[in-house]
Order: C-alpha cells, then sequence, then structure tokens
C-alpha cells in the first residue's frame, strides 16, 4: 500500500489526481502531518508525501531503522513539479515509485542514487535474493573497477559492466543457487532455479514435510532462497502438511494431473503412490516435469513410519527474447515500453544503422551483437541463440517489429524453450499517415513492392485484390535503384479502378530530421521521385483532399455539403455497400 500525505490545499490537489489514478494501491492520511506520516510508516510500504523535502527529512528521520525494511518516500513540491526519491530508493522502492508518480502528474523524477543516476541496474534491484557486499562491489562497478562474473547457473540478468566470466579480479559477482557464503568483495544472487518435488500421505504434518525439505536442501548444499515452487500430484492440492509447507518457504504450490505424471521417466517409481493416486512417482515426477536436473532422487522423512517424500531438480534458466519495435525514426515515438526492454537486455542484436539510433539508451555493459543489411536471418538466428544460452536479449527492428522486420524470422527459429515478448512500435504507415492527415481512416492495406522474398505474381495478385475491393493501399518499398517498374505497374493496377483524381500521399524519412511530404494523384505522381526510404499511401474512391490534408471518410459515403461538412441523413445507404455511415463506431474500425 502507498499512503499519500498532505498539508495543503495545493498538494491535497496533487495529492487526489494520485488517488484518483491508483484507487487500489493508496490510501489517504489526514490530521495532523507529523501523525499521519507515523501511521503511514507503520501501516504502508510506500508513501509519498506533498511537503517540503526539509520537512519531510524532520518527519521520518526518527522512524528510520533498516533500509532493507524501512518503506520507500517519495516527496513532491505543492507545485506537483518534481518527485523525489528522497529514502529507501531500491530496496524501498522510491526510485521506482517517484518515476511512476512522475508519469501521472508530469512531475519530473528527480532519483540520486549513484547507480540510477549512470544507467546501472543495481544488484539489489534485479528481482534476485542478494547476500554479500552490495555496497562495495557497486561502487567498483561504478568505478571501473573489474569485476568478474562466476555464473554457476545460467540466468538471464539485464547488463553490467563485468569482466569475462571466470576472470580473476577483486570483485565478484556470484550466480548460484548453493549455499555458499559470500566471499570478501563478493555478491551472490540467488535465481529461483530449483523445484523441490513433495509427497505425502494424508494428515501428514507440516512439520515433517517442512523437515524433509530443509533437511535435503541442507545436506545437498543447496540454498532455499532459490526454491522456485514445490510441485506435487493434483490430488495432494490440498494436503495441510504440502501446502503449509509452500507457505513457510514463501513459495507457491504447484500441481500436476496424475496422469501427466505418469508419463515422466524417474529412476525411482513404486508402487505405493500408484495405487494411491493413479502415478508412480509423486516427487522425482513433479518436480522433473518441467525438465532440468535431478540433484537429490527421491528421499523420505525421517519419521516412522515416514509420511512425507521429496526430490529436487534444477531447472535451467530460460532465456528471454523480447523483440522491440523501435517505431519509424523519432526518439519519441519509442514507447516507454521499447526503452524498458532496451534496458533489461543484456544483449542487443539488430541493424547497425538501428542500433546507433538507440546506443545512448542502453545501459552499460550491454553486449551489442550488430550486422549490416541483407542479415535478417542471421540476426534472428543469432538472437535465437542468445536467449537458449540464458541471456535476455532484445532484437530490434524499425516501425514495429512484426510487420515487414525482425519478428517473423525470430519466431520461426524459436522454440518454446525460451520466453518470447513482443513490443509494439509505431509503423512506418500510422507515421506517415499522422503526416498526410487521415488517410487510414477506413479499411486499409500495407503492401511491400520487394520482390526480394516475395515473387511479383503473389505481389501483384494483392494489389488486384486490394484494388478492386476499394481498399486505401500503403506502399512498402515502393522503389529501388535495382526495382524501378514495380511501383508503375502497381498504380497502373490501381488506376484500373479508381479515378485519376485519386489522392496519393508520398511521405519520406517520417518522422525523422529530415522528413518530407507531398500530395499528389494517381495519375500525376511521378514514380521517379520516390526511393526506399519513402512510403506510398494511395486512397480509395472516397480519398478526398482537404485543406491540403489526405482524409479517408470512417463512412462509405462521402459529406456532400463542402460548406457544412454534413453527412447525409444515416437512413441512407452508401452505394454498393449497404453500410450506414452512423454504424461506424471510433473504437471498432
Amino acid at each position: 500500500m502507498i499512503g499519500l500525505i498532505s498539508a495543503t490545499a495545493a498538494g491535497a490537489a496533487a495529492r487526489d489526481r494520485l488517488a484518483a489514478a491508483w484507487p487500489d494501491r493508496t490510501r489517504v492520511y489526514g490530521g495532523p502531518v507529523a501523525d499521519a506520516v507515523r501511521t503511514a510508516f507503520a501501516e504502508c510500504d510506500r508513501i509519498v508525501c506533498f511537503l517540503a523535502t526539509g520537512a519531510v527529512v524532520r518527519l521520518v528521520a526518527p522512524l528510520l531503522d533498516d533500509k532493507r525494511t524501512d518503506p520507500g518516500v517519495v516527496c513532491v513540491d505543492e507545485g506537483g513539479r518534481f518527485a523525489v526519491s528522497l529514502v529507501g530508493g531500491h530496496g524501498g522502492g522510491a526510485n521506482g515509485l517517484a518515476r511512476a508518480v512522475g508519469e501521472v502528474l508530469g512531475a519530473e523524477p528527480v532519483v540520486t542514487t549513484a547507480t540510477d543516476a549512470v544507467g546501472l541496474a543495481g544488484l539489489d534491484t534485479l528481482g534476485l535474493p542478494v547476500e554479500g557486499d552490495v555496497a562495495g562491489v557497486s561502487r567498483a562497478l561504478l568505478d571501473g573497477v573489474p569485476v568478474a562474473l562466476r555464473a554457476e547457473v545460467a540466468w538471464p540478468l539485464p547488463p553490467l559492466p563485468v569482466a569475462r566470466e571466470g576472470a580473476d579480479a577483486a570483485y565478484a559477482v556470484r550466480v548460484t543457487d548453493r549455499a555458499v557464503e559470500p566471499a570478501g568483495g563478493e555478491v551472490v544472487l540467488r535465481p529461483p532455479s530449483l523445484v523441490v518435488g513433495v509427497g505425502a500421505s494424508r494428515g501428514a504434518p507440516v512439520g515433517e514435510v517442512l523437515g524433509l525439505v530443509r533437511d535435503t536442501l541442507r545436506e545437498a548444499g543447496l540454498s532455499a532462497a532459490s526454491v522456485a515452487e514445490l510441485a506435487t500430484v493434483d490430488a495432494k492440492a490440498e494436503e495441510p502438511g504440502i501446502v503449509g509447507a509452500a507457505e513457510r518457504l514463501g513459495v507457491p504450490l504447484v500441481t500436476y494431473p496424475a496422469d501427466a505424471l505418469a508419463g515422466v521417466e524417474v529412476p525411482n517409481p513404486s508402487d505405493a503412490p500408484l495405487a494411491a493416486v493413479g502415478t508412480p512417482s509423486v516427487a522425482e515426477a513433479a518436480a522433473l516435469v518441467g525438465g532440468g536436473e535431478l540433484l537429490v532422487p527421491k528421499r523420505k522423512s525421517a519419521a516412522a513410519p515416514a509420511r512425507a517424500t521429496c526430490a529436487v531438480v534444477r531447472r535451467p534458466g530460460r532465456g528471454r527474447l523480447a523483440v522491440v519495435g523501435l517505431g519509424p525514426g523519432a526518439r519519441d515515438l519509442v514507447t516507454p515500453r521499447a526503452r524498458a526492454e532496451l534496458r533489461r537486455a543484456s544483449v542487443l542484436v539488430g541493424l547497425d544503422q538501428y542500433v546507433d539510433q538507440i546506443r545512448d539508451l542502453l545501459r552499460p555493459g550491454t553486449r551489442v551483437l550488430e550486422s549490416g543489411l541483407g542479415a535478417e536471418e542471421e540476426r534472428a538466428r543469432t538472437a535465437v541463440e542468445q536467449a537458449r544460452r540464458g541471456h535476455a536479449v532484445a532484437l530490434i527492428g524499425s516501425g514495429d517489429a512484426g510487420v515487414y522486420a525482425m519478428a517473423s524470422p525470430a519466431l520461426a527459429e524459436a522454440s518454446d524453450d525460451i520466453d518470447v515478448v513482443g513490443v509494439p512500435g509505431v509503423t512506418a504507415a500510422l507515421a506517415a499517415g499522422a503526416i498526410l492527415g487521415a488517410p487510414l481512416g477506413h479499411d486499409h492495406v500495407s503492401i511491400s513492392l520487394s520482390d526480394l522474398h516475395t515473387p511479383w505474381e503473389v505481389i501483384e495478385r494483392r494489389v488486384r485484390a486490394a484494388a478492386e475491393a476499394d481498399l486505401v493501399v500503403t506502399f512498402y518499398n515502393p522503389r529501388s535503384r535495382g526495382r524501378d517498374w514495380q511501383l508503375p505497374k502497381a498504380l497502373a493496377i490501381l488506376a484500373e479502378h479508381r479515378e485519376p483524381s485519386t489522392p496519393v500521399g508520398v511521405v519520406r524519412n517520417a518522422s525523422r530530421a529530415d522528413e518530407s511530404s507531398r500530395l499528389s494523384t494517381l495519375a500525376a505522381l511521378d514514380p521517379a521521385t520516390v526511393d526506399m526510404m519513402t512510403v506510398v499511401t494511395v486512397g480509395n474512391t472516397a480519398t478526398r483532399e482537404i485543406s491540403g490534408r489526405m482524409v479517408t471518410p470512417r463512412g462509405y459515403r462521402w459529406q456532400e455539403d463542402p460548406a457544412t461538412r454534413r453527412s447525409p441523413a444515416p437512413s441512407s445507404r452508401a452505394s454498393g455497400s449497404g453500410t450506414f455511415a452512423s454504424e461506424q463506431p471510433e473504437e471498432t474500425l
């Protein structure tokens, strides 16, 4: 819960805006400010004070105890101009809260944590349990002192400017699920790589199940902090001893049908569970059903008779592939989600000219694998291969990565052994449409005129279909030095079905510094003025030029009274369409 505290009318106005935006996440504290701060500090995990920073410092100073448990505190000035991360930047979540508050209120987030200030990922913000010399290793990273990465378990971490894996260094980041104590100058990260399969007889006490799990981990030299889940058969989903053990360990309980477990090959099958729940193995099979390495085969609890069993499996970290659309070129059209994925990735794969556009958005330590034009399939294979090695990978493309870009070849290479995330981007067609006016106001289609990957016969068939269907058409890759006849041919096909005066919009380098645009007509457009950096949008039979803008109406009937721009009566049907103009709800087109 986020506590909200204010002292003046101006502060209360900003407070109420935040409370309205986050109704389920916030609680407003009234009364004397000092009392409100004390109460919120005890009840909330984060606090936003709409007060001067000096006042908040004096109010919270006597309450501070431990940065690992104190709530994060953000201070917003009464003018709503700045959201200052004051206390608990990492552990208390104040840095992220300051940014989130800034987005809601339009305030500038102020974050002074050293790692955040220079773009480094904080070792205590990676979402993994962390032990050891966090401050010392973080300082070494900031100072450029060599820090070794010792990854005993592959896990998709964000970028860290560390020395090559296994190198000797005074400082180190160790990624392990082993029960080891951090050495001097070392940080140990605990990935959630262990799955504990559990079986239990009816009525087995929590203490017996929990004791078995803890003893097994300790004797195997494994850390309980790396246990991702307990797993068992569906029939034991409500067994109190198993449910209670999962709750005490603070991990989820995952269950599987007996027939799914019966199909898992295990080293120690037994007739007893087969008779009881329908599978020859519960503990081993439940741990192994998702794959992985069996570290501890089935073992029984020490009670007599033993009423619990468990087995431990290490599942490899699943690599993560984010396919990211960068938009048409303008920096402010790179979405916040795309920026977040770029900062999350430890490996970036992309076309060299696209990498150059966003290189400054990458965190220090990001490994960049770039290549030139024409290497799309190679880039896709590289990105998938890096993800399969357990890395967090961003594969970038212009516009939307799923539109004539890298998503298709990447997903053709990827299988279900990695996690894949698509990040949409603003397409060239959308950027060009916004520049031209509203040419895509009704049904439209995008067609690439490049026959490098698609036979011209197929392209021509699609152009003819679009022409006959009276669709607005956006042509990608319209003309290059080696392909100068395809655009004239496509325009000629459209001209068989549209008037010579049909508006045509031409936009070059949409949204970039050297952007240019113009309106022409189907008859007047000179294809020689078009190149590969250009998007050509051809209107349908209803598209018109209005005040220098290209507009396609949402209905099939055009406004017949240019003085008032009023549509005909909604009861009048469009010729040949059978569609009412008033039947075009904005959200459905």
